[in-house]
């Protein structure tokens, strides 16, 4: 295997180089197409991580906007479901 790669003309390791940085551009955009087509850019992802026991830590606006971010998180997730509980029952 040495030899083989010793017999080779110099300056083919960069077309190694280059098939590698496309696949991980690929990956790249592929990465990020999958993540906007199952809603993971969304800006109010950050109110998630409060719950109601820390009204105290927010202001009244920014404790109403998370207690609405986590109601439609939460009916996302219901409706989620029932879209994965149908797929799986159209399929058996």
């Amino acid at each position: 295997m040495t030899n083989y790669f010793q017999s080779l003309p110099d300056g083919w390791t960069i077309y190694v180089w280059m098939i590698a940085g496309a696949l991980i551009i690929g990956a790249a955009v592929y990465g990020i197409y999958w993540a906007s087509k199952n809603e993971q850019f969304d800006e109010d992802i950050k109110y998630l991580v409060f719950d109601a026991d820390d009204e105290d830590k927010m202001s009244p606006e920014e404790f109403a906007k998370s207690q609405e971010v986590n109601k439609r998180q939460m009916d996302r997730r219901v409706e989620f479901l029932k879209e994965k509980e149908a797929e799986k029952s159209n399929k058996a």
